[in-house]
């Protein structure tokens, strides 16, 4: 783009010197190029200017940005903190770009749930593997272990079992439980029998014993299977009366709450509380680092269709995603509010870094092509003009 505009200029240059004295057309031909060269020149020594001494003569006012390169840096960054890096600007743009329901349809796609777990699970894997022991250790017994003993937990325990009661969540447990109870009994008739039949008087006949023995056996089963299929069992309404009796007095009664204190104190100042919870931590931490490794595991599968969940009530819910951008806006205003400026201040410490000679390099890279064409238009420019000047004084 120099060689253009400084081609332009030579063009003008040759042009004025084959027209000069000659009158007639030839006149208004010599006076445009005239008027070209002078626009050309001036437009050459603007655009130098900015970025070094035109000539290398160090003129006022010239190699602006060399020398005021800092000056130019706080000015940009406050130009940025002041009209882009503003809370009212981020948000507005951050409603529209509508991130929620995008990253929702986006998940949708099971292929793209797979390949978020397949991506994130070895750096997860890897971080998992990286914390020692020792740090966990350290921190159960300064942080954890202490603050749960500072901490009444009755309350809080009764609250939960309340919540759990209310929503009907242990009910998945209690079908569990008394599932794999009836399946252990009808597995082992023999071992019942054996406990039943131990209890059994001395002098009572071992045909009798085995008769009752059995008869107990099969009224347990049909009990257990009876409590398994009948969700409104007076077993299972006794059980929630007690767990929701639990739940109040761990919360009002103040002798139910004490004996929770107090069990709590018991086990945490048991000496193999810490040990315990590290070997349950490391068991833990094996088997998602197993999981995570294998592609193929259960638990890839899982965390891929919990993605795909979440991406598909994302795009119908509407509710939630009005509640997700709501906090992203509120999350993103407190950065850019409290953190803005920080933000921009990389603008003044990069250019302060930078040489002078670098940076007015740097921008001109950027943007000479542009201020090029404004040497090659001063010098179209400036040959109009200077035609439509020397034709009206030849008109007077």
């Amino acid at each position: 783009m120099r060689t253009v505009a400084l081609g332009l200029l030579l063009l003008a240059a040759v042009i004025f010197v084959l027209t000069h004295g000659h009158g007639g057309v030839w006149g208004y031909v010599n006076a445009a190029a005239e008027a070209a060269m002078v626009g050309a020149v001036a437009d050459w020594f603007a655009v130098t200017a900015l970025f070094r001494h035109p000539m290398g003569v160090p003129i006022p006012h010239t190699a602006i940005i060399p020398e005021r390169k800092d000056a130019i840096g706080a000015s940009l960054e406050d130009f940025v903190a002041e009209n882009f890096l503003t809370p009212d600007t981020v948000q507005e743009r951050l409603a529209a770009a509508q991130i929620p329901a995008r990253v929702g349809r986006w998940l949708a796609v099971r292929d793209n749930s797979v390949r978020v777990v397949r991506t994130a699970a070895p750096p997860l894997a890897r971080g998992l593997e990286s914390i020692d022991d020792r740090e966990v250790l350290e921190l159960l017994d300064r942080l954890v272990l202490p603050r749960l003993s500072r901490e009444p937990i009755a309350p809080v325990a009764g609250h939960l079992l309340e919540g759990i009661l209310r929503d009907r969540s242990h009910t998945s447990l209690v079908d569990l439980g008394v599932r794999e109870l009836h399946d252990w009994v009808a597995a082992n008739p023999e071992t019942i029998v054996a406990i039943l039949g131990s209890r059994a008087p001395w002098w009572s006949p071992k045909w009798l014993d085995d008769t009752v023995t059995s008869r107990i056996h099969l009224e347990i089963l049909r009990f257990l299977a009876d409590v398994r299929d009948d969700p409104e069992h007076q077993t299972r309404q006794a059980l929630d009366h007690l767990l929701g009796q639990l739940a109040h007095d761990l919360q009002h009664d103040e002798a139910t709450m004490a004996q929770a204190e107090s069990l709590k104190e018991h086990l945490l100042k048991h000496p193999s509380v810490p040990g315990t919870v590290l070997a349950l931590w490391a068991s833990v931490r094996t088997t998602i680092v197993d999981g995570l490794r294998d592609e193929d595991s259960d638990l890839h599968a899982r965390l891929s269709r919990a993605l795909t969940d979440a991406g598909e009530r994302l795009g119908t819910d509407e509710a939630l995603r009005d509640s997700i951008e709501r906090r992203l806006e509120s999350i993103v205003g407190h950065v850019v509010t409290t953190y803005g400026r920080e933000l921009t201040s990389v603008i003044t410490t990069t250019i302060e870094r930078w040489d002078g000679k670098e940076a007015a390099s740097r921008i001109e890279l950027h943007v000479g092509r542009d201020l090029q064409f404004i040497r090659i238009n001063g010098t179209i420019v400036g040959g109009l003009v200077g035609l439509l000047i020397y034709t009206i004084a030849q008109l007077l």
